[in-house]
C-alpha cells in the first residue's frame, strides 16, 4: 500500500457521475486503490452542482443520466470550467462520440473498459492541467456572476439579460482584465458571423451597461479599448479559490 503523506494523488480530486450503482462502487474501488480523492453523483442536476462545489481536477462521465443527458451536463459545465472530461459510456457510435467531443468533453472511453487503459486516460488529462478550473461565481464591486446557475445579481437584486447578452457577459468575466478583439467576441458569441455588423456587438454592449452601471457613459465594469475591443476590469474581480496547482 502506497504511503497517503507521500502519494501524489491523494490531493486529486475526481468527481464520477453514473446513475449505475454498481459501476460507482467499481469506479469508486480503482480510484481509492490509487489514492485519489472521490466524489460521487447520480444524475446530471447533482453532477453540475457537485463539480461548482467540490471544483474537481477530473470528471468522469457517464452519457445516460436520468434527469439530462450528459452531453447536455458536458455544456453546462462548459460555460463556467475548463476541467478534464473523460465521457466513459456503452454508446459507441461514432456520431456519439463526435457529440460529446464537440460539447466540450477531453475524452470519450466505451464500456466496457480496462482498468489500466482506464488509468492511463486520467493520467494523460490530468498532466494536461496547469490550474484549477476558476471559481464558478465571480464578484466584481457590487455585481455578482455566477456561472453555474446563469444568474446575475447587482447589489443582491436578480438582473435579467437576454441569451446574447448573458454570453457576451459570462466571456468578458471568465477573461477578466484581458481585452477580447472584435473578432474574438465575434467567434465566440456569434460563431464568427456579423463580424461585418459591428453595431451588433455595440447595441448589445451598450444594452449590458444601462442594465449593469450606475452611470452606463461612465462604465465601471465593461471597459471599451477604442478600435480593439473591451475588457472586464480586473481590480474589481474576486474570483474566490482560484489557485495555481499542477495535479499528480
Amino acid at each position: 500500500m502506497k504511503n497517503r503523506t507521500e502519494s501524489k494523488t491523494a490531493s486529486v480530486r475526481i468527481l464520477l457521475v453514473d446513475d449505475e450503482a454498481a459501476i460507482l462502487r467499481f469506479l469508486k474501488t480503482v480510484l481509492d486503490s490509487e489514492e485519489f480523492c472521490v466524489y460521487k453523483a447520480e444524475n446530471g442536476s447533482l453532477a453540475i452542482a457537485a463539480a461548482a462545489a467540490v471544483r474537481p481536477d477530473l470528471i468522469l462521465l457517464d452519457l445516460g443520466l436520468p434527469d439530462m443527458d450528459g452531453i447536455e451536463v458536458i455544456k453546462r459545465i462548459r460555460e463556467w470550467s475548463k476541467v478534464p472530461i473523460i465521457v466513459l459510456s456503452v454508446r459507441d457510435r461514432e456520431d456519439d462520440k463526435v457529440k460529446a467531443l464537440d460539447a466540450g468533453a477531453d475524452d470519450y472511453l466505451t464500456k466496457p473498459f480496462g482498468v489500466e487503459e482506464l488509468l492511463a486516460r486520467i493520467r494523460v488529462a490530468l498532466r494536461n492541467v496547469l490550474r484549477q478550473a476558476p471559481a464558478p461565481v465571480y464578484r466584481i464591486d457590487d455585481l455578482e456572476v455566477d456561472l453555474v446557475h446563469r444568474r446575475i445579481l447587482l447589489t443582491g437584486v436578480e438582473i435579467q439579460l437576454t441569451p446574447t447578452e448573458y454570453d457576451l457577459l459570462r466571456l468578458l468575466v471568465i477573461n477578466a482584465g484581458k481585452v477580447m478583439t472584435h473578432e474574438q467576441i465575434f467567434k465566440q458569441i456569434w460563431s464568427g458571423g456579423y463580424a461585418d455588423q459591428s453595431h451588433i456587438l455595440r447595441v448589445n454592449i451598450s444594452n449590458l451597461r444601462r442594465k449593469l452601471e450606475k452611470d452606463p457613459s461612465r462604465p465601471r465594469y465593461i471597459v471599451t479599448e477604442m478600435g480593439i475591443g473591451y475588457r472586464v476590469r480586473a481590480d474589481f474581480l474576486k474570483n474566490e479559490g482560484t489557485t495555481e496547482k499542477t495535479p499528480g
